[in-house]
């Protein structure tokens, strides 16, 4: 003997609440997974040694620096003449001027931003960068908080790394000649 409703109107209300639950309890998971994965791992601006306000900043970075140090904005490739910079002497944060790279670490890698296979001592912070749909590796400046670009693992010998950089995010000073 069938069971009863079993293919009557009841059993279709059913059927239809399942999938509807198994649809919204999915797309509901599948949207907090993607907001778990996109989550930005900032770091709190009391952690850093400088820290000024958003005015300040604006005051203090010209033109497209304070969006690419502050915003994590990204200049346009091949746009920044450190870029091009062959002389010996250190890049410094734009923001709070503390030393980042050597000359003798910079490389030409042929994707139109500074870069870099190793920075100094202490000088960069790194945290996970979730955004335009992929996973990267952000580069901060240590001192102030500032995003300078991010690395990535296909640079040359001896670290393999590559710290693609911002140009607008640094200054760059030249070596003093020593006596001669």
């Amino acid at each position: 003997m069938p069971e009863p409703y079993a293919n009557g109107p009841k059993s279709a209300a059913i059927e239809t609440m399942t999938r509807r639950a198994w649809l919204v309890g999915g797309s509901s998971a599948a949207f907090l997974a993607g907001l778990w994965w996109m989550q930005d791992e900032t770091v709190s601006a009391a952690t850093f040694e400088v820290v000024k306000s958003d005015d300040e900043w604006r005051r203090l970075l010209k033109g497209q620096a304070y969006n690419v140090l502050r915003h994590h904005g990204t200049e346009r490739p091949y746009s920044s003449p450190l870029n091009l910079e062959k002389r010996a002497g250190t890049f410094h944060c734009a923001g709070c001027d503390l030393l980042l790279f050597s000359s003798e670490t910079k490389y030409e890698s042929g994707t139109g931003w500074p870069s870099f296979y190793r920075p100094l001592a202490n000088a960069v912070g790194t945290k996970t960068d979730r955004s335009l749909l992929m996973t990267r590796t952000e580069v901060h400046c240590r001192r102030c908080g500032g995003h300078l670009g991010h690395v990535f693992e296909d640079g040359p010998k001896p670290t393999g790394l590559r710290y693609c950089m911002n140009g607008v995010a640094m200054t760059f000073v030249p070596h003093k000649p020593g006596p001669a």
